[in-house]
């Protein structure tokens, strides 16, 4: 007897069809015909008006403004864009990506850093929010090119769409012309934030188109799907799947105005698919729970934040579905998680509530998706099965199976920025090292154990890069050494990110004017310290706690400190979270010290 197929074989029989694309003008002119009058975006209007935007406009908004940088120079140029979620965002991404490469930029940046990344990439136009560029402007003397252009999306980002009508529709039809080398450098991204680490991810077009046929064949989206856009933009997560995929689709896209406003837009626009973090659908999974006991029978309701839901006899779950789902716009029928590993049991819950919840793995340099649970096969405990033309396996595992994942497919980038050396260290033999750890069963299924690589990823998804926040610290004369480390408490929403300092005691009473510093003299400064390197980071990565080291700290044979063993090591890290949570109501970037 033949021996059964495992799931990952049988997926393949399964998978939706798709129609090839390898370039962005290729999809976007294809959709733009296929789809002609059907919604792409619902935008709101200066006066909270809701209104649509057919694909057609869509397509010939991408095409005038493409013309436009076209005539002012742009052609095969770098092209940096920064703001939040916004029509005009997606249609200045598609723009440059066409016309040249576009360089997508993190808004939450400080400005340092957006200025850097505009230097290192060589960038000669930037499109963005007026907050952003003001900032940037501001410090216009850092910037290298002083012919750069900035181009607001306010009035200039419409004079310049006009222009580009108007040569347009006068016959000069260069943005037509361009051809597309599919593999080649078109979308260039960078996963840190400082001049001594920033690490730029050269991704092609067909890379992320091969991701967008990928899922597509996975997970069914319908023409009739509205999907809410609530993550940034410039993190490929949200900008392949939340927004070119609903573009290849057919699909619509309606911007969230902000946290503050998810459940007033959800009502609003009616979503059906929703791109999430773990941390957004924990909290809605509390409110969810929350409200059902507050509603529900005395003999039905549950302590402990415990679902009720599966105790309820049948005719009360479909009221209790009916309410859940008119609560978040009436039409979601699908949670996309990512970014971080999410809960099983609210997986389950969601899923008893009919709301579909597919959680994967990805990363910036996989376009980003690598594994994902699929509308065929779900284990909610996993990141899914490999996603079409992707292969994954474990290098070198250990006797419990679990080691490096290291991933192939026409997914994977074309290398680091500028950075040879590196890239050769992560791309061997066509095999992409993630840095995570992981190991797979015997279905396929990938289990993601752990991260043998530095970056911390918080519950709402970001991704922070200590070394980002160590060359901030270790820029100071007054400090020898650092290492950053994210402390999570089990139950808790937040990650806090904790330094355990090594400061120069020379340089200290050097700058105390000679005298031998006391050890509550060294806390002032080094706190002082902490809370300058704070007001040049976003919110997200700043320094809530430190510590004070006496010793300095193990090192390897290269004298690289060693980010294991004793030094990732906090004996009181209780103590920290505590007193991280008591200090937030304080003042912004105050430090707390432990001796």
């Amino acid at each position: 007897m033949k021996n059964k197929p495992n799931i990952s074989e049988q997926l393949k029989k399964k998978y939706h069809k798709t129609e090839e694309v390898t370039n962005f003008k290729d999809m976007l002119y294809r959709s733009g015909d296929i789809y002609r009058n059907r919604i792409a975006f619902k935008i709101k209007d200066s006066d909270g008006n809701i209104k649509s935007i057919t694909y057609e406009q869509f397509k010939n908004d991408v095409v005038y403004l493409g013309t436009s940088l076209i005539e002012n120079g742009f052609l095969n140029k770098r092209i940096a864009v920064i703001g939040k979620n916004s029509y005009k965002w997606c249609v200045s991404y598609l723009a440059a990506s066409i016309v040249g490469i576009v360089v997508p930029i993190d808004k939450e940046l400080h400005t340092d850093d957006v200025i850097n990344f505009m230097n290192v990439s060589q960038t000669v136009c930037i499109l963005g929010d007026n907050k952003n560029l003001q900032n940037i402007l501001k410090n216009i003397s850092k910037i290298e090119n002083p012919d750069t252009k900035f181009i607001t999306f306010d009035e200039k980002f419409n004079i310049l769409l006009n222009e580009g009508k108007a040569s347009y529709l006068d016959g000069i039809t260069d943005f037509d012309s361009i051809k597309i080398n599919p593999d080649e450098l078109r979308i260039l991204l960078f996963t840190s934030g400082t001049t001594g680490n920033a690490k730029g991810v050269c991704l092609s077009q067909r890379n992320i188109c091969s991701n967008i046929l990928s899922i597509y064949g996975i997970v069914k989206v319908k023409r009739s799907d509205l999907f809410f856009s609530i993550l940034p933009l410039h993190h490929t997560y949200e900008c392949t799947i939340g927004f070119l995929l609903p573009i290849y689709s057919g699909a619509s896209i309606a911007h969230c105005e902000g946290l503050r406003y998810i459940a007033k837009n959800m009502q609003e626009f009616h979503p059906s698919v929703i791109l999430c973090v773990p941390l957004l659908l924990e909290n809605l999974h509390k409110n969810i729970i929350k409200n059902m006991n507050k509603t529900l029978p005395d003999k039905y309701k549950k302590e402990n934040n415990e679902n009720p839901f599966s105790s309820l006899p049948f005719f009360m779950k479909k009221i209790v579905k009916t309410k859940v789902k008119n609560t978040l716009g009436g039409r979601l029928r699908v949670f996309i998680v990512g970014a971080a590993a999410a809960n099983p049991t609210i997986v389950s819950d969601f899923r008893n509530l009919k709301l579909n919840t597919l959680q994967g793995y990805g990363l910036t340099e996989c376009s980003p998706l690598v594994a994902g649970n699929t509308d065929f096969f779900q284990k909610d405990d996993s990141a899914g099965l490999p996603i079409p033309n992707v292969e994954y396996k474990i290098d070198s595992p250990n006797e419990e199976g679990v080691g490096e994942i290291i991933v192939k497919g026409p997914n994977v980038m074309l290398g680091y920025y500028e950075d040879e050396e590196k890239t050769k260290q992560t791309i061997i033999d066509g095999w992409f090292h993630t840095g995570d750890l992981g190991k797979i069963d015997e279905n396929g299924y990938l289990y993601i154990t752990g991260r043998c690589k530095s970056v911390i990823v918080t519950k709402n998804g970001k991704n922070i890069y200590p070394e980002e926040v160590e060359y901030y610290l270790n820029d100071s004369p007054l400090i020898s050494e650092s290492l950053v480390l994210g402390i999570q408490k089990e139950n808790d929403d937040e990650t806090y990110i904790n330094a355990q300092i090594y400061p120069n005691i020379q340089a200290i009473t050097e700058y105390l004017k000679g005298s031998v510093p006391t050890k509550e003299e060294v806390w002032k400064v080094v706190s002082d310290v902490v809370a300058g390197v704070n007001k040049k980071l976003p919110n997200y990565k700043h320094i809530k706690g430190f510590d004070i080291r006496e010793n300095e700290f193990e090192k390897t044979t290269t004298q690289k400190i060693k980010r294991y063993g004793k030094n990732m090591k906090i004996d009181n890290a209780q103590e920290i979270v505590t007193m991280c949570r008591k200090r937030f109501g304080e003042k912004a970037g105050k430090a707390f010290f432990l001796w």
